[in-house]
């Protein structure tokens, strides 16, 4: 029939000795499983789905720690999955355009295909040795044109609903990659991708209006409380950072000669300090500060401009750093108080944020007070929260308190004490007077999608002077990459493509004229915003995912990955989903169920690099420990999103470990299929103890202590053979294949080895859960810990259902407890019956 019949072992002396070829054990069970196929969805209904998804990677070079413990931890899911009889999606598949791959390819003097594909195989094949449960049938690379035809599809979907905009702005970018960057791309003012220092440029290029969704985006999270970490939850309500204010009117007093007076609206949190602002702030890079600037500032602003523009975001904001600014040379007016108050341009005020421009009310705002303080700007206190008068201390005062000098005109905030009644009150005077709105502010951006680089998926848009940009119609989809070998792909600031004349220079579309492609390329995160979606059926060419197999299988109901991806992959992936769900394509809008991020794999107490020489080849690991002890060691080092420092960790002690569980597989007498109520009574109930507590610590993640049990398993069923319970005993057949289906989730090498030595055909992975019996859970009795003054003084062996007056009682009558307490009082009796007792006396 197939190879695996041929796959036999002779049943081997039980000695402790021996011990099992690793390497031979790999090779052979890899080609059984290769041949027996055991991880392919059936994708037919006979069984309740289940989707195991893991974040794809990206091809940069072969398998390293990372991907190492991330695939051991998903893994125990999946085949846990299998055991309990689900039909489970596990798919594999390659983010594989982007930056790094381009930038290495390009060192080494290849194209970024040769290099990508490349490293794709060297990965395959170590997923492959390292015998993740993968269904390699539904495997995808976003490279390749039958997907990224889809991803272009998508865009122009998105495009007609107009969530895909072009515009000039100011733009994050790399000048190392010579590309933009989105703002979520942008760690600590430095590239995420290569480490260079962020700066801007005004640049038109493409978004996704991913801020119409900011609202939904917030609200939806309060479904994924119960399944998502609370710190990727937080990270992503911060990063959305909505903040309820009003947007307030300023009319900026006309220069000489204009007739009419220039409207400029802010966006403030506090609109009820209006009376404290006493002068007016324009990002310096916005630009409204180069219309607003008045002809006898523009030398002096221009200067200013080319400092500002040298500065990253982070350093802008800084509360550290002196501040700077230039005086515009024009007023605006407080629309509250009627007074005329400065209008400067600085750099602590973001382009993006709000409208560019705020009221500055320095009393109440530290960078606003440190700016006035630089300038020598009025300082004007509105509310009065009992500290000292910032105008003296330099130290403002942001907290609440009584409003005072805040009224004007018949209307005043003064002595009132209510922060929410007086921001309600004045948004109702501007907003009967015209001159504002209640309004919800989001620090969210737009995904800015374009990159000036090869390798990506091009946008399909061609540019026509007469019809403006043109999308290339379906038919013609995809738009795919030329080959460009051996031209010169390194970064210049432009795409290579707009050099690629064949490729660029095209007929019209619409109006068949000389027209040119868009020679941008999509953000990789574009690709993996959907990517999840396109495993339901890989082979589909009907459109970019079959509805129903979606419908069949989505949303996925565990997704596995770094907490790196909290903001872009995560944020991005849930936005794609809404705007699909939407346009009727999807019946849910949350793509991912349950999230666990795995934590970092360090070696000395540091990330592993080798500039520190503190790198650890996982290569090397698996040649001298084997596959199942590297798993093991991951997975036992702790709770996943726990960091696991390598140097602590031993991979030997696994190893040994996995042997004494092997040679249990070799003392077992007792026939396949016999009794399954017989033998040995204790170790029966340590058997079925270890099944129930398995199944529920997986479903907690809680693996390390999933491994410990298995482990107290083995030593318990050792215990039990050497204490004279036979080979033949079928509580011992029951125990060992209860590890072998255990350690099949960890370590299905083997797993598997054991599994043939105890007559079974392969593949254990699919042999089903162990049958639990409720009765053998039941406990005769439990040990109580009795504590006087926190020293233990007697452990009672009592029955699980004890009262908490029984055990008080035993526990006093204990002589060791009496011992303890001669010439004491009894203060107090803390009863957990019918584990504890502690007793307090003096």
């Amino acid at each position: 029939m197939t190879e695996q019949q041929d796959v036999t072992y002779d049943v081997e002396t039980a000695q402790q000795d021996v011990t099992y070829d690793v390497e031979t054990a790999q090779k052979k069970w890899r080609a059984v499983w290769e041949d027996l196929n055991p991880f392919q969805a059936a994708d037919d209904g006979s069984r309740e789905r289940r989707y195991a998804l893991t974040m794809f990677p990206y091809p940069s070079g072969d398998l390293h720690m990372g991907h190492a413990e991330v695939m051991a931890l998903h893994d125990v899911i999946a085949r846990y999955w299998w055991q309990r009889g689900y039909d489970v999606l596990n798919p594999i598949g390659w983010d594989s355009f982007g930056l790094p791959a381009e930038n290495a390819a390009i060192k080494r003097d290849e194209h970024p295909a040769t290099y990508t594909y490349a490293n794709i195989e060297t990965q395959a094949e170590s997923f492959r040795r390292y015998a993740v449960s993968f269904d390699w049938s539904r495997r995808l690379h976003t490279s390749d044109p039958e997907y990224y035809r889809w991803t272009q599809w998508l865009f122009l979907r998105f495009r007609e609903r107009g969530l895909a905009y072009r515009k000039s702005s100011p733009v994050n970018w790399c000048p190392n990659d010579q590309t933009v960057l989105a703002n979520e791309q942008v760690v600590g003012g430095m590239c995420d991708r290569c480490g260079a220092e962020v700066t801007k440029r005004e640049l038109t290029q493409w978004y996704f209006k991913v801020t119409d969704y900011a609202q939904r985006l917030l609200d939806d999270m309060e479904g994924l409380k119960d399944t998502w970490p609370e710190r990727v939850l937080a990270m992503q309500r911060n990063w959305i950072g909505r903040s309820e204010g009003a947007y307030v009117d300023f009319d900026i007093e006309p220069r000489d000669g204009q007739d009419e007076a220039l409207s400029v609206t802010v966006f403030t949190t506090r609109p009820d300090t209006l009376y404290g602002a006493t002068f007016f702030v324009v990002a310096a890079d916005a630009k409204l500060a180069d219309e607003l600037c008045a002809p006898e500032q523009r030398e002096a602003f221009d200067s200013y401009l080319t400092q500002v523009r040298k500065e990253s975001d982070i350093d802008r904001l800084a509360s550290d750093r002196p501040k700077t600014g230039v005086f515009l040379g024009r007023h605006a007016v407080n629309p509250v108080s009627g007074e005329r108050i400065p209008v400067w341009a600085a750099d602590y005020v973001l382009a993006d944020y709000g409208t560019g421009a705020v009221m500055a009310v320095p009393a109440h705002d530290q960078r606003d007070l440190d700016f006035a303080q630089a300038f020598d700007l009025p300082v004007r206190m509105v509310v009065d929260t009992g500290e000292p008068d910032p105008a003296q201390t330099f130290v403002a005062t942001p907290g609440d308190g009584t409003y005072v000098s805040s009224s004007s005109d018949g209307f005043s905030l003064d002595g009132l004490s209510d922060k929410v009644t007086g921001i309600r009150r004045i948004v109702e005077r501007l907003e009967a007077e015209g001159h504002g709105r209640s309004a919800v502010n989001f620090r969210l951006r737009d995904w800015l999608l374009s990159r000036q680089r090869f390798w990506g998926c091009p946008i399909p848009i061609v540019h026509c002077p007469t019809c403006g940009e043109v999308p290339v119609p379906d038919d013609q989809l995809p738009v795919v990459l030329p080959d460009l070998r051996g031209a010169d792909l390194k970064p210049k600031g432009t795409s290579p493509l707009a050099a690629a004349e064949d490729w660029v220079n095209v007929d019209c579309p619409s109006c068949g004229g000389p027209a040119k492609r868009d020679s941008d390329t999509m953000d990789t995160f574009v690709d993996s915003s959907w990517y999840f979606l396109r495993y339901c059926s890989p082979h589909y060419t009907d459109g970019p995912f079959d509805p129903d197999a979606v419908r069949d299988w989505m949303p996925a109901h565990q997704y596995v990955g770094g907490v790196e991806h909290a903001i872009l992959h995560l944020l991005y992936s849930r936005f794609f989903t809404k705007v699909l769900h939407d346009m009727g394509m999807v019946d849910f809008e949350e793509p991912f169920q349950a999230l666990m991020n795995q934590g970092q794999v360090i070696n000395q107490g540091k990330a592993m690099s080798k500039s520190l020489g503190n790198g650890v080849n996982l290569g090397e690991m698996i040649d001298r420990y084997g596959v199942d002890a590297v798993r093991l060691t991951l997975v036992f080092a702790g709770p996943p999103e726990d960091d696991i420092d390598w140097a602590d960790m031993s991979p030997s002690g696994s190893l040994k470990f996995l042997q004494r569980a092997w040679r249990l597989s070799g003392d077992v007498t007792a026939p396949v299929g016999g009794a399954v109520d017989a033998g040995d009574v204790a170790l029966r109930k340590a058997t079925h103890r270890t099944v129930a507590d398995a199944a529920q610590l997986i479903d907690g993640h809680r693996f390390n202590v999933m491994v410990a049990r298995v482990m107290e398993l083995v030593n318990t069923t050792r215990k039990a053979i050497d204490a004279g319970c036979g080979p033949a005993d079928p509580a011992v057949r029951e125990a060992v294949e209860a590890v072998a289906v255990l350690l099949s989730l960890v370590a299905p090498y083997t797993a598997e080895e054991m599994w043939a030595r105890l007559g079974h055909q392969p593949t254990v992975a699919r042999a089903g859960w162990p049958v639990v019996d409720e009765a053998l859970l039941v406990e005769d009795s439990v040990t109580a810990v009795v504590q006087v003054q926190g020293k233990v003084r007697a452990r009672l062996e009592v029955a699980p259902g004890i009262a908490e007056a029984d055990l008080e009682a035993a526990a006093m009558a204990d002589p060791g407890v009496q011992r303890a307490l001669e010439g004491k009082t009894v203060r107090k009796v803390i009863v957990r019956a019918p584990k504890l007792v502690n007793i307090v006396a003096g």
